[in-house]
């Protein structure tokens, strides 16, 4: 196999995969917006079963005593973990917590089968992910670090499903959810840099200086932002389980610091946003790529905002929750995939022409 058949089939696989983990947390979202994160109580099955059941007919009279037990036997092993750790404060309140980690809800199908198929879904990801690396051995006569970051996104993939299995057994414990948001995030920066990279000869090209500064700048605030985002999602979370999901036009007034200083940083967020696209038309001129992306994520980052206002406006109707991380996240991956492309330029060549490059 050619070098040029093996980059394209990297290629392929590796925005299919990237698609992938963006669906994925779409319907992630979903689940977290209907209350769908408990509809299976154990893992990887679902109420025992490789196919769930969709009547609670099918499920013995005392199932939530089953799954609050084992649910408690799981959680006794990770606090052994987190106590070889030296986690210990973290490990007692995850053995002591008695009031909503050990409380099984009534079976309902419709959430059953939502966050059913949010498990399929993942499982996808990782067959994706497992074709994508073992088409990266065929880098390590040409590029090692492709195969090195590819094996090390399959590893992150793994422990995303084990985080899973852990945010499941604790009754979507806050510090799991934020930790698995954060492990996507870095899953996505791995696979951008390293698709982006697999297509480019990488040359020491003259770039603007100033505005990969920015771009590392503002992805990071993004970065942080999100992560932000997924503390205040977690106080909603928590609201509205103890709500029972209603009276949403209460749950805004009940968020924290965390809800405030996220919507603080959305304005900074904006401002640095608009002049890196101003610079970028600036230096660079409106028919290339790189302006190209950064209308894009500054037309996505406005979108954002309108929405996050219409939630807090609108008693965060469940359908806006997962959008607007689905956006956000869409937004971090743009910003990054512009800053990778500006550190590792290649020149106009005949090469680079024929394969339709206009940057």
């Amino acid at each position: 196999m050619d070098f040029f058949s093996i980059r394209n089939k990297y290629k392929t696989w590796g925005i299919v995969t990237l698609v992938s983990i963006y669906l994925l947390i779409l319907v992630g979202g979903v689940v977290r917006s209907t209350g769908s994160g408990m509809g299976c109580p154990d893992w990887p099955k679902c109420f025992g079963q490789w196919i769930p059941p969709t009547d609670v007919s099918q499920l013995p009279s005392e199932y939530k005593e089953i799954y609050s037990e084992k649910r408690r036997q799981k959680n006794i092993k990770i606090a052994r973990v987190l106590n070889h750790l030296n986690f210990i404060n973290l490990s007692k309140s995850l053995l002591n917590n008695d009031t909503v980690m050990y409380q099984e809800l009534d079976f309902n199908v419709t959430k059953t089968w939502i966050e059913y198929l949010n498990r399929l879904l993942g499982v996808l990801v990782g067959i994706f992910i497992l074709i994508l690396t073992i088409i990266s051995l065929k880098y390590l006569a040409i590029d090692y670090n492709i195969t090195i970051n590819t094996v090390g996104s399959f590893i992150l993939v793994g422990l995303e499903g084990w985080i899973g299995s852990i945010v499941v057994s604790t009754n979507l414990l806050p510090f799991a959810i934020t930790i698995h948001m954060f492990l996507a995030l870095l899953l996505i920066g791995i696979l951008i840099n390293t698709i982006i990279k697999s297509q480019l000869p990488i040359f020491n090209v003259k770039t603007n200086k100033g505005i990969i500064m920015l771009l590392y700048i503002v992805t990071g605030i993004t970065f942080v932002q999100i992560l932000l985002g997924s503390q205040v999602r977690e106080s909603i979370d928590e609201i509205a389980f103890f709500n029972q999901f209603s009276n949403r036009n209460l749950w805004i007034g009940e968020l924290g610091n965390a809800f405030y200083v996220h919507r603080s940083f959305s304005i900074l967020i904006l401002f640095v946003n608009l002049f890196i696209l101003y610079k970028i038309q600036k230096d660079y001129g409106t028919n290339n790529l790189k302006y190209k992306i950064s209308l894009t994520f500054n037309f996505l980052l406005w979108l954002e905002v309108c929405l996050g206002i219409y939630m807090a406006y609108f008693s965060i109707p469940a359908f806006s929750q997962p959008l607007h991380l689905f956006i956000a996240t869409m937004v971090f991956g743009l910003q990054f995939s512009l800053l990778v492309f500006l550190k590792h330029v290649h020149p106009i060549s005949v090469e680079t022409k024929s394969l339709g490059h206009d940057f």
